[in-house]
């Protein structure tokens, strides 16, 4: 299905008898839903694959068996938009249906034909020439930060290399300057991430995120400089400042959180299954491959990062779920799991097809920047084991600590050691 097709009318069945019970606690205070989650989610996936459940305060439906996912992501029936929520659901702050928060009034919080407009504005950022035209770019950046870390035989992957990376890249594409960087960086963490129970948060660093975009907007009008980034491109052809603050918003924390997450977990990976290690060291041609295998296995979206809501009646898979703006959520990780989909889905293995997976999403809001975060991740890692030999955890695995979100999933830090590669003199 293409994005024009899910602007036309589809009529919704007759609800079924069977409707799913509600779940007993909250999700997000279920041991191991931050630690381990992939233990629980296939349990719930076992028990019963499409079940209302309390997430993070909100009644939801939650979605784990990987062919509904899919399925799901290309329904039109099921909104994106939080201003379809019912009553239930709207009342939780982090949802953002109430609140004119313009951050989140971006595409991936919108349906046709205000999402077709969207991502048209933007989706020639991020095309394979594009793309290509970049890497020269993130190669020179991905040195840059190896170089400083390298004589000291040790680094956190995560603090000292998975986010400086892409936090730079996708600042340089948007023209973000040098020294707001950190300061956004920061609200991002607070805005995927949370204490436990605390929910409040998220609208704040919302707030935060805002005022800065704003101000930038502004002294970018001020200038009036001929900036060849994306931003000036956008101010230049005159793009209301609501749509800019809120596309600005979506590209960074999306560009930054997600190919952080994607490369420290990847490193992790590698690190746990020394065998994949010689394998990939000895075939780095198969880098591109391990990616898509990293996406699935531990990815770093364990659920999407939106709700969907009903606005008729809708069967998934043997349950109706009812109409009326009844909240449904989409379980990433478990559908990467799913053993129907994935042979011996719980073995991280780089020679598998691991074509299908939803790592980077599915249906019309699959990630615009999957294209970029790949590009990222297969130079981060390829440059990381050409110069870091004996590459090793510094802490024990139990020492390591994933960050308390609601979608995301990614480790807090990864602190290793190595031996620096010597390196060969040109011929």
């Amino acid at each position: 299905m293409n994005a024009d097709q899910t602007d036309t009318a589809v009529s919704c069945p007759a609800p079924a008898a069977h409707t799913a019970a509600e779940g007993a606690g909250d999700l997000m205070h279920q041991k191991g839903f931050v630690s381990a989650p992939y233990a629980l989610l296939a349990q719930l996936r076992s028990e019963r694959p499409v079940r209302r459940v309390t997430f993070a305060g909100v009644p939801v439906w939650l979605v784990t068996r990987h062919e509904d996912i899919r399925t799901v992501s290309r329904d039109p029936r099921l909104s994106n938009d939080p201003r379809r929520a019912g009553r239930a659901v709207r009342a939780a702050p982090w949802v953002f249906a109430n609140e004119t928060y313009t951050v989140t009034r971006n595409m991936l919080r919108c349906d046709p034909p205000d999402h077709t407009r969207l991502r048209a504005l933007v989706a020639g950022e991020f095309t394979p020439g594009r793309i290509d035209a970049l890497c020269p770019r993130i190669q020179e950046i991905t040195d840059d930060l190896v170089s400083a870390f390298l004589p000291l035989g040790r680094c956190d992957v995560i603090s000292d290399f998975a986010k400086r990376l892409p936090l730079t890249v996708i600042s340089e594409v948007l023209g973000v300057p040098t020294e707001g960087r950190d300061t956004f960086a920061r609200l991002a963490t607070v805005y995927v991430e949370m204490s436990e129970g605390d929910h409040g948060r998220t609208p704040q660093a919302a707030s935060g995120m805002r005022d800065y975009l704003a101000g930038l907007l502004k002294a970018r009008r001020e200038s009036a400089a001929d900036a060849g980034d994306l931003l000036g491109r956008l101010l230049a052809a005159g793009h209301e400042e609501d749509e800019l603050i809120s596309m600005s918003f979506l590209l960074l924390v999306a560009g930054f959180e997600t190919t952080a997450n994607l490369i420290g977990s990847g490193v992790l990976a590698l690190l746990e299954h020394p065998g994949q290690l010689e394998v990939l060291r000895r075939e780095p041609s198969l880098m591109e491959q391990a990616i898509e295998e990293m996406l699935r296995y531990n990815g770093p979206i364990k659920m999407a990062p939106v709700l969907r809501f009903t606005t008729c009646d809708i069967r998934i898979g043997d349950v109706t779920v009812p109409g009326g703006g009844e909240a449904v959520l989409l379980s990433y990780g478990a559908g990467n799991r799913d053993p129907d989909r994935f042979a011996e889905p719980d073995r991280f293995d780089i020679l598998r097809d691991s074509r299908g997976h939803l790592g980077f999403g599915h249906g019309v809001h699959h990630c615009l920047g999957a294209p970029l975060g790949r590009a990222e991740a297969t130079i981060a890692l390829r440059t990381l084991l050409e110069r870091c030999d004996e590459l090793a955890l510094a802490v024990g695995p139990s020492e390591l600590t994933w960050g308390h979100s609601r979608f995301m999933r990614g480790l807090t830090s990864l602190p290793v050691t190595f031996r620096p590669a010597v390196q060969r003199p040109c011929s």
